[in-house]
C-alpha cells in the first residue's frame, strides 16, 4: 500500500513537472511567433518607406537597393536574436525538467 501511494505521488509529481515544462516551452514559442510577426510588420514598413523615397528620386535606384538590403539584414539580425532568446529559454526549461525529474525519482 505504501509503495503504491509513493508511486502515485511520483506519477502526479512527474505529470506536474511535464505540464509546467510544456507551458513554459509553449510560452517561449508564442513569444517567438509574436516577435516574428512584429518583425515582419516592421520590415514591411521599412521596405515601403525606402520604396516611397525612391519614387521621389528615381535616379537613386542603387540607394533603394542598398536601403532594402540593410532593412533585410537588420530584420534577420532581430529575428536571430529572438530565436536565440527562445532557444535559451527552452534549453533552461529542459535543464530544469531534468533536474526536477532527478529529484522526483531520487526520493524514496
Amino acid at each position: 500500500m505504501i509503495d503504491e501511494k509513493k508511486t502515485q505521488e511520483k506519477a502526479v509529481e512527474t505529470m506536474t513537472v511535464w505540464a509546467d515544462a510544456n507551458q513554459r516551452v509553449l510560452g517561449q514559442m508564442v513569444e517567438f511567433g509574436t516577435a516574428a510577426a512584429k518583425e515582419s510588420v516592421r520590415l514591411y514598413g521599412e521596405l515601403q518607406q525606402s520604396a516611397i523615397e525612391a519614387l521621389r528620386e528615381p535616379q537613386n535606384v542603387f540607394k533603394l537597393f542598398e536601403a532594402q538590403m540593410q532593412a533585410w539584414t537588420r530584420s534577420a539580425e532581430r529575428l536571430q536574436t529572438s530565436a536565440e532568446q527562445a532557444g535559451k529559454g527552452i534549453q533552461e526549461t529542459c535543464t530544469g525538467v531534468a533536474s526536477k525529474m532527478k529529484d522526483v525519482y531520487s526520493k524514496n
